[in-house]
């Protein structure tokens, strides 16, 4: 995030304010808040957590991802057209995290595990993409049929089982995974027992006034940047919610800095993102000793 063009807008009160995880971001207040787990699953919603929530992040003695490596699964024969543009986008965007360029991922290197050991980037986090078109995904979807798909694409990429693993299940345009957009997220984060992974729905389908950040600085696709990179940070420092890094009240260290919006260069392309909690700045910033909110 290291070039500015800050957006500020108010969380929660734009329509543009605020992202999602099973921890996740949200079009609408949810009752609860993401910052309340889903009893059933841990799932993390972005967008959907209390604005009153604040810092710090505590470890509550789970895993955190060491060295993150992102597959992307584009889910259903409908991705056999991609007017837009966006698997390419989603594909450059992760082959520029990691880089030496990118010093946003970098946020997340202060949240140990029990073993004292962080994340660590050497290199881009991009492991590879699917395009899983043998059958079309499902009009409406709930979060197991999510969940089953996040495990056939860590069974088609070889990382079943792998901690380092995030699976970002992208769902086409015209369908409505989990109850998106009518949910109160824009998307979310979890783990299935074998693979932590990512439900992303498809952006540009939020309805007008809704809070998932679309055009949130100028470029068409900036939701999906915004949106999967607070998932991304999110799945690296509790990639099996909510045993990593939180609030007391529930919140990741994107949950608290849903606005401000920054274009974050890279080798692969520039992409709109938000800034993260630091817990050594005791504040939102978009690489660690800056201000980013």
């Amino acid at each position: 995030m290291e070039l500015l063009k800050a957006l500020r807008l108010p969380r929660f009160t734009q329509g543009l304010a605020a992202l999602g995880t099973v921890l996740a971001i949200g079009l609408l207040p949810a009752a609860s808040g993401a910052a309340a787990q889903s009893a059933a699953t841990g799932a993390q919603h972005l967008g959907a957590h209390r604005r009153a929530d604040t810092g710090p992040v505590q470890y509550n003695g789970g895993a955190v991802q060491h060295s993150p490596v992102v597959y992307l699964d584009f889910w259903g024969s409908q991705w056999d057209s991609d007017t837009n543009g966006v698997q390419q986008y989603m594909a450059n965007f992760y082959q520029g995290l990691g880089t030496s360029q990118d010093t946003w991922s970098t946020i997340t290197t202060q949240y140990p595990d029990s073993s004292g050991s962080g994340p660590a980037f050497t290199g881009p986090v991009y492991g590879g993409s699917w395009v899983d078109d043998g059958s079309p995904a499902p009009a409406s979807s709930q979060q197991s049929d999510i969940a089953a798909e996040a495990d056939s694409a860590a069974a088609h990429f070889g990382v079943a089982g792998n901690p380092d693993a995030q699976i970002v299940v992208m769902s086409p345009s015209g369908t409505s995974p989990d109850g998106w957009p009518g949910s109160g997220f824009c998307a979310w984060h979890d783990y299935t027992g074998s693979v932590s992974y990512t439900n992303m729905p498809y952006q540009l389908d939020a309805p007008a006034g809704s809070r998932c950040p679309n055009s949130a600085l100028r470029g068409k696709l900036d939701a999906f940047s915004i949106v999967a990179g607070h998932e991304y940070a999110e799945s690296i420092t509790d990639p099996q919610p909510a045993g990593g890094w939180l609030t007391a009240g529930g919140s990741e260290i994107g949950d608290l800095c849903e606005s401000n919006f920054q274009e974050l260069t890279l080798p692969t392309g520039t992409f709109a993102v938000q800034p993260l909690w630091s817990n050594s700045d005791n504040a939102c910033v978009i690489r660690t000793g800056s201000s980013g909110s």
